[in-house]
């Protein structure tokens, strides 16, 4: 047997048996991938706002939280959601049940945003992609079973650019490879479909299962930080927080406003589109002792609890999700900026995970990469479609040719 024929009877049996999986995983990341657009076009209604006149100011974020709590007195906030666009409302996160509401900003009207139609299917669309849709003990199972599908998807994308490779690099051979011909029929038509589906969303195929590895398996998250010459993190480690000691100045001095946080962190990043302010972290235990901001003690999993009021943390997110977020920690009585995290401070072996996690959904490149993904996506039905089709078809005529005494020809 010829390696390219071992290379196609491992093709086709991969296929068969994974082909199932596969097609699940394709149909859940072709919605997926434009899961955020659809959840704010279907909740337009809350999010949209029009301003009273072209002159309108909003209100002052102190004046929007004031409104929130006067509504729902028994909320506790998690973090405030501001948009640099003028007409989409103002998000707000309780803690309790993880709800969301959206305050106008001109207004202060309360529009609250409970479990709609389009979340929980959008819910259920990610437990079939991640899990198969199974719970409690069954879902380690369902992750184990999509993680080797995705796998094994990586390899019938590498196998079929090794088998559509033609011996002859001409027009008439290319052709049917290229694109689409209307008169095919039949088996004719079923290769054309594959080979045309396969060209084209090869590259992006090969980007999303290898991402998808990265996140669902250790060793392939681990592999991205040996590649880039760097110790993979311990599992399960956090990203470093700021440990420092805060302090006022002085008894007298007053904390900032959340306006004035947010103003700060509007003039540290001016380029902004969407800046999540959390009010501060968890209060903390103890008294200050210093009186300026300074270093803190250890770390780790036996360190003390840092003392002293919580500061402000802010999340920027500018034009592109990767590049353009930074994390800042303030000072909540000078507004300095204590910690600042983006892109440019991350390791060589980090930024290469970030970007592989936004390529997997196309946000990496915006609403482009978002269609691109979606398209390939859409393409991997096909591609599992016309492999079965091709496969029933191959093994039919095995069967006939078998009954009448002729020996299959190879692929």
């Amino acid at each position: 047997m010829s390696f390219r024929k071992l290379f196609f009877w491992l093709h086709l049996s991969a296929g068969l048996v994974a082909g199932l999986i596969i097609a699940i995983l394709c149909c859940t990341g072709t919605v997926l991938a434009f899961e955020k657009k659809i959840v704010a076009w279907s909740e337009r209604d809350v999010r949209r706002v029009s301003p009273p006149s072209a002159e309108a100011r909003p209100l002052g974020l102190d004046e929007l939280l004031a409104a929130f709590r006067a509504a729902r007195p028994e909320a506790r906030i998690a973090h405030v959601i501001v948009s640099a666009d003028p007409r989409t409302a103002v998000a707000i996160m309780t803690t309790k049940d993880a709800s969301t509401f959206y305050l106008d900003p001109y207004t202060a009207a309360l529009r609250p945003s409970g479990p709609t139609p389009v979340r929980d299917f959008m819910k259920l669309v990610t437990e079939w992609h991640r899990y198969l849709a199974r719970n409690g003990d069954q879902r380690p199972i369902g992750k184990a079973v999509t993680g080797a599908a995705n796998l094994v998807f990586l390899f019938l994308a590498v196998s079929g650019l090794y088998l559509w490779w033609p011996r002859q690099w001409t027009a008439r051979a290319l052709r049917p490879s290229l694109w689409f011909v209307r008169s095919a029929t039949g088996k004719a038509r079923d290769r054309n479909w594959h080979n045309v589906a396969g060209f084209w969303s090869l590259p992006a195929l090969i980007v999303l299962t290898t991402s998808g590895a990265v996140i669902g398996y250790t060793w392939a998250g681990d592999l991205v930080y040996k590649l880039s010459g760097e110790t993979p993190p311990r599992p399960g480690a956090a990203a470093p927080m700021f440990a420092g000691i805060i302090a006022a100045p002085t008894a007298e001095t007053r904390r900032l406003t959340a306006s004035e946080a947010l103003a700060r962190v509007q003039a540290a990043h001016p380029t902004w589109q969407t800046i999540l302010l959390r009010e501060g972290l968890p209060p903390r235990r103890g008294a200050p002792t210093p009186q300026e901001v300074g270093p803190a003690g250890p770390t780790g999993p036996t360190a003390p609890a840092p003392t002293g009021p919580a500061p402000y943390s802010a999340t920027v997110t500018g034009a592109n999700i990767v590049t353009d977020t930074v994390q800042l920690i303030l000072n909540p009585f000078t507004g300095e900026v204590l910690q600042s995290q983006g892109y440019a401070d991350q390791t060589p072996g980090r930024r290469a995970r970030m970007w592989l996690r936004y390529l997997h959904t196309g946000e990496a490149l915006g609403w482009a990469g978002q269609l691109i993904a979606g398209l390939a996506s859409l393409s991997g039905c096909l591609l599992v479609y016309t492999g079965f089709a091709l496969s029933w078809r191959r093994f039919c005529t095995m069967r006939t040719k078998s009954k009448i005494g002729v020996r299959p020809t190879g692929p």
